[in-house]
């Protein structure tokens, strides 16, 4: 029997993720809720806190009891053999989850102290203020201008949006490159091309977070070395997430590192994604806290 249509909580007054106050009310901001779990803090301002997070599709639990602290404008980077949850974690930071009708996320996300699957959030708001960058470059087909205003225009945001597509795609590195053939098709770039465009296009709703969905896995290593040059660059403006199987791209471009591995049900065959370590990328890349992580890293198992 096929699981109900899933239907959005109702909400009466949304609320502001940031500023936890309602949208219309005209009260200043409030500081944020005090973040949980203070001790385990890094040294940096936080942007996301993860507590006891767990995901199941249906009864299958795909990953476990995640506690994490995300720093604010850095590049944190998951690792790990495939299997280990790393993208279904990604994906709880702007909801898309939400979109698979068996997915259930248990514990709890803070955003700014602002508790992410609270029913008084929009996800649609989420979804703006944290943006994703998939595996597979998926520019619409669509001119290349368009491509990069299009969120904008379904968002109604105010300004000249042919100053947001020209902004958006300097910040992305490719405004040298398409600037004379902003009405070419999209689809005729180049795949690094395309997903450095669809960089753009997530950074033209003015973002906080960008999450990236192993973003280099399609491209040759010249266009790799452009996407890492470009995730060095802007990182001073937002904080990205990365979700990488090169251990070495990780190396890298991240200050932080988190190493997940799977835990097998003998029982029932099936694998748990868990969190091993989360530290600074030097660390677990040269004196990793588990002995776990020091085996991958080193090529003895994964």
């Amino acid at each position: 029997m096929s699981d109900p249509p899933r239907t959005e909580p109702e909400r009466t007054q949304p609320v502001d993720i940031r500023t936890h106050t309602a949208v219309n009310d005209a009260a200043p901001p409030q500081p944020a809720a005090a973040p949980l779990h203070a001790e385990a803090a890094l040294d940096e301002a936080r942007v996301f806190e993860l507590s006891g997070l767990s995901v199941y599709y249906g009864a299958y639990r795909a990953i476990r009891d995640v506690a994490m602290v995300v720093p604010e404008r850095r590049i944190s980077a998951f690792i790990g053999p495939s299997g280990c949850g790393k993208t279904t974690l990604l994906r709880c930071f702007n909801r898309m989850n939400d979109l698979i009708l068996s997915a259930r996320v248990e514990g709890r996300i803070d955003y700014h102290g602002i508790d992410l699957y609270d029913d008084s959030v929009d996800p649609i708001e989420v979804r703006t203020r944290i943006g994703m960058v998939f595996q597979k470059p998926n520019p619409f087909p669509k001119s290349i201008r368009d491509n990069v205003a299009f969120g904008p225009k379904v968002l109604k945001l105010k300004g000249d949006h042919d100053e947001i597509v020209e902004r958006s795609l300097r910040r992305a590195a490719l405004w040298d490159e398409v600037k004379d053939r902003l009405k070419d098709s999209a689809l005729g770039l180049s795949g690094g091309q395309q997903q450095r465009l669809c960089i753009a296009r997530a950074l033209a709703v003015d973002p906080e977070v960008i999450l990236m969905d192993e973003p280099c896995s399609a491209l040759d290593p010249i266009a790799t070395g452009r996407i890492e040059d470009l995730m060095e660059e802007i990182k001073s403006q937002y904080t990205i997430v990365i979700v990488t199987h090169n251990m070495q791209q990780a190396a890298r471009v991240s200050d932080r590192c988190a190493f997940f591995t799977t835990e097998v049900n003998e029982q029932s065959d099936t694998r748990t994604g868990v969190l091993v370590e989360f530290d600074r990328t030097e660390k677990i890349f040269s004196n990793p806290s588990d002995q776990r992580t020091e085996h991958y890293i080193t090529g003895r198992f994964g």
